[in-house]
């Protein structure tokens, strides 16, 4: 039998609706997925944490799971904002929180820490993304429309109801330890992935990538890293393995930051499904 589906809500915050999942009592825990990942991505772990009396909050970043499309695309800056935007509609802008960011909202995590370092208990990296030279060969406003572009067309193409459910699985297992299947709930994956919002969204937020990128090098130059932080790698190689490759650029980034580093293990890119108890426990000590 499928678990009942955490109460949800949608805030709107500049303008934007963005679905909003609250759960628990206690210190604020604010948890971002990747790209083209949902707030039901961290299950596992968001159900750990309230079990060890933490409020727990996942959201969908505009055009990703069930939230609206965005009017602009995407930058560390404007996502931090919107973290902050949500903490307050929420009622949560109070004591300090922990804000964890996976795969490219590791960056909008980050530049949250920077820019608002009295509301930043600690920081969190889920297998982030790294940039240590962000180069572009296109001009931004050319990604962004040509994402535009074909994202509609893909809508028009009525691809992602055909194929957007299976693409999404296939995503994940190639993003998992041991290839495994994905989790998520039948239902919650087709509400979203049948739907042209979720793949315009990705589309635009990745043809924005090497900009945020390069957004958050200026923001380390002009704002220090207050809160403590831990920098958790997913790996499915040996140990001796870690020190190159993706966990030396991680290891890397955790010695830029003065932050903590772990090796999750066995796990892929998406740690939070391999290894949700690595990562709640990072988490819940991450401020300590």
């Amino acid at each position: 039998m499928t678990a009942p589906h955490p109460p949800a809500r949608f805030v709107r915050v500049d303008g934007v609706p963005l679905h909003v999942v609250v759960e628990g009592a206690g210190p604020v825990v604010v948890l971002s997925a990747g790209l083209a990942m949902a707030w039901f991505d961290w299950d596992p772990v968001a159900a750990l944490l309230v079990a060890r009396d933490r409020t727990v909050v996942r959201f969908d970043r505009p055009g990703h799971g069930l939230s609206a499309p965005a009017a602009d695309p995407p930058g560390a800056a404007a996502e931090a904002r919107r973290i902050a935007g949500l903490l307050d509609a929420l009622g949560l802008g109070g004591a300090p929180v922990t804000v964890v960011g996976h795969s490219i909202a590791g960056f909008h995590a980050e530049a949250f820490a920077r820019l608002y370092p009295e509301r930043t208990a600690a920081l969190v990296l889920v297998d982030s993304s790294v940039e240590e030279a962000p180069r572009t060969l296109l001009p931004a406003a050319l990604r962004t429309g040509a994402a535009r572009a074909l994202g509609r067309a893909v809508t028009a193409a009525g691809l992602p109801a055909a194929l957007g459910p299976a693409l999404r699985g296939a995503a994940v297992r190639a993003s998992r330890a041991g290839r495994a299947a994905d989790p998520a709930a039948r239902d919650l994956v087709r509400r979203c992935y049948r739907t042209g919002r979720v793949w315009r969204g990705a589309l635009l937020e990745n043809s924005r990538y090497p900009d945020t990128a390069a957004e958050l090098l200026a923001l380390r130059a002009a704002h220090p890293l207050e809160a403590p932080a831990t920098v958790l790698v997913g790996h499915e190689g040996p140990p001796d393995d870690a020190a190159t490759g993706w966990p030396g650029r991680q290891a890397a980034l955790a010695d830029a930051l003065g932050a903590r580093f772990e090796l999750a293990r066995p796990a892929g890119h998406l740690v939070m499904l391999d290894r949700p108890h690595q990562v709640a426990r990072a988490v819940l000590r991450a401020a300590t």
